[in-house]
């Protein structure tokens, strides 16, 4: 009788030992074996808090993007000018020494003639030209008029006879104009144009040293 009432405590210990199906440890547990349910209204919530999350996150990508699209716009600058860098650094230099006289056989600030003003902007650059205009306009190609362009040499026939004796270097272009740099023997280093009635009617040719 001892040993039966002895094992029935045995097996009433480890009965009560066992975990029992009831035991739940959250709320995802509890609502998964049916004990719990969560309120009508929780759903609803749930989804609007979802709703608002996404919200959320569509509207910072929105302020981002707005961001981005906004930032800097009138930053933009568009450049028609194709002219090649070197080209700019030459009309530059020749620039430099606008307002310096005209000087026969000049080839310094102190003093310039129309091809020593040429001959001394393109050295500066490792370029080699000619002494005299006559010369140079035998360098390079020989351009249609329709070809002229920044950074070109542009000739005259200033001495009432068939031969160049003038030249000068093309800083802008617009339709039937040519404007350019060079050293006048009345008014020294200057910028003239072609719509000019001197130098319309004694404009020879135009060459293009730089391919």
């Amino acid at each position: 009788m001892k040993k039966i009432i002895t094992l029935i405590l045995i097996l009433t210990f480890f009965a009560s030992c066992k975990p029992t199906a009831t035991i739940v440890t959250s709320k995802t547990v509890a609502q998964k074996k049916g004990v719990y349910k969560l309120p009508d209204n929780s759903k609803t919530i749930a989804k609007q808090n979802t709703k608002n999350e996404k919200k959320e996150s569509v509207s910072k990508k929105t302020d981002k993007k707005r961001m981005l699209n906004n930032s800097n716009d009138d930053d933009y600058i568009v450049n028609v000018d194709d002219s090649s860098y070197l080209v700019k650094q030459l009309i530059n230099s020749a620039s430099d020494n606008l307002g310096s006289k005209y000087k026969t056989g000049g080839t310094t600030p102190d003093g310039f003639d129309c091809s020593g003003l040429m001959y001394c902007v393109f050295k500066k650059y490792d370029i080699s030209l000619p002494r005299s205009s006559i010369d140079m306009a035998k360098k390079g190609r020989k351009l249609n008029n329709n070809e002229i362009r920044k950074g070109d040499l542009i000739f005259f026939r200033t001495n009432g006879k068939s031969v160049i004796n003038h030249v000068g270097m093309v800083i802008e272009v617009n339709d039937e104009e040519i404007k350019f740099i060079h050293s006048s023997t009345s008014s020294g280093v200057i910028v003239s144009s072609t719509k000019e009635a001197y130098y319309n009617k004694t404009f020879a040719q135009a060459n293009r040293i730089l391919e």
